[in-house]
């Protein structure tokens, strides 16, 4: 990600990201220019959109990939790559969501760091938030991090030959199928 050196209320970003032809994300007033994406990661998203949607079915839970917003506050205004809402609230606004159970990021080398880090503290802060994965491009390998009763969280991680579970929206599916297609 790379900055925009210009401090910027949420209102001034919306506005700026209504009318801009390229996605960003805001963090505590600065604007970030999202970078573009590989093959690969395009390929585990469309894997992983199929399984989530084909596991939601009809139900009231909705999931959202890379175009629409998640946000908390004042403080920030992500695309996580993926995300899934149940929240009825969520359904009054169609281009931000605040009260995701699941959220999805696939590392980069350019964004690996952050998701990891930071971006993950900031997505903590919302109380609904059950389970954030974080998803390799070029292994084999998953990592869910889940909410716990106490409010902490616990990490668990999958590979190659696994089964992977969310447990917030009750999916299990083989890890291969997310890396099924890549080059």
């Amino acid at each position: 990600m790379i900055a925009v050196p210009h401090h910027l209320s949420p209102e001034e970003y919306l506005e700026l990201e209504h009318n801009s032809q390229h996605r960003h994300e805001y963090r505590y007033g600065l604007t970030y220019a999202m970078a573009g994406g590989t093959d690969n990661h395009d390929r585990i998203a469309l894997n992983l959109l199929s399984q989530i949607h084909g596991h939601l079915g009809s139900s009231d839970c909705r999931f959202y990939s890379g175009s629409v917003k998640v946000n908390y506050e004042d403080d920030f205004y992500y695309y996580p790559d993926a995300f899934v809402t149940c929240d009825d609230r969520d359904k009054q606004d169609r281009l931000i969501k605040r009260h995701p159970k699941l959220i999805v990021e696939i590392l980069s080398k350019s964004t690996r760091k952050f998701d990891q880090g930071e971006k993950f503290t900031d997505y903590q802060k919302i109380a609904s938030l059950e389970e954030y994965i974080l998803i390799e491009q070029d292994q084999q390998r998953v990592e869910c991090r889940r909410r716990q009763a106490d409010n902490t969280w616990k990490t668990f991680t999958y590979g190659r030959n696994e089964q992977v579970y969310f447990e917030s929206i009750n999916l299990e599916f083989a890890i291969a199928q997310l890396y099924q297609g890549l080059d």
